[in-house]
């Protein structure tokens, strides 16, 4: 059976105690509630200072909850809330479009999918939600890129892979495509990922007007298109549908 780290364990019952209680607790109290030496405690205190998790007024030398453990569980919270209110919006496009919806957030330097809707046919499909996808050629990683600056990050530094001969995998190309992205609203996938595959998503914002996540429709490049171009009705219910997810986030009009 595998042992407990007891660092990890002493870090994790300190968190617990700045998380209830007084709102700031001083090294002397961290100590003896938890049943720690001084040097030990202020040890532990000090590397989850430096990670964000925990804070030191300068005036008391008390400490609190830091931003970063705010940050990690709005986080959590922000994907539920996104999932739960994006339900009826995404039946809803997958009813009207005839396909496939999906709905992605950033991670781990890629688009996580939290939501999958199946396409309304009697076709055999995979559920894919926990899939990652690229953040350089997908139509919801090119809307996370556009729009959320960490994303935008991580894809420059990410090595950017040729998937199909449609693949941009150039730097400056690929901000020309952001730029785009942002001036019309929506972006696009035509054959970039896979061969034969279409997506077009758009991007949904929260109350603070931040993108939190993006949403999409997939098929096949001959329903998606019509003489060579996406068809743009379904441009439009895309975006319609993350317009109506953010301003149920409270984003209000966009």
């Amino acid at each position: 059976m595998a042992r407990n780290i007891q660092s990890l364990e002493r870090a994790a019952a300190m968190l617990r105690l700045l998380a209830g209680g007084e709102r700031r607790l001083g090294l002397s109290d961290i100590a003896s509630s938890l049943g720690l030496a001084k040097g030990t405690a202020h040890g532990i205190l000090r590397t989850l200072q430096q990670e964000g998790f925990v804070e030191q007024d300068d005036a008391s030398g008390r400490y609190q909850l830091g931003a970063e453990l705010l940050r990690l569980g709005t986080t959590y919270l922000d994907v539920h809330e996104l999932r739960a209110r994006a339900l009826v919006w995404t039946d809803d496009l997958a009813r009207s479009s005839g396909e496939s919806v999906h709905l992605g957030v950033l991670h781990q330097h890629g688009v996580l999918i939290v939501h999958h809707v199946f396409r309304p046919d009697d076709s055999r499909q995979v559920l894919e939600i926990g899939a990652m996808q690229p953040l350089h050629c997908t139509a919801l990683g090119k809307v996370l890129s556009a729009y959320d600056p960490v994303a935008h990050s991580e894809a420059l530094e990410t090595e950017r892979k040729a998937f199909t001969d449609r693949t941009v995998c150039d730097a400056e190309e690929f901000e020309q495509i952001l730029d785009l992205t942002r001036a019309r609203g929506y972006a696009a996938d035509v054959e970039e990922t896979w061969e034969g595959v279409a997506s077009i998503a758009a991007p949904v914002h929260d109350r603070r007007r931040m993108p939190v996540g993006a949403v999409g429709i997939t098929g096949a490049v001959e329903r998606l298109c019509r003489d060579g171009e996406l068809r743009p009705e379904l441009i439009a219910a895309v975006r319609d549908c993350a317009r109506a997810v953010s301003r149920d986030l409270g984003a209000g009009r966009f």
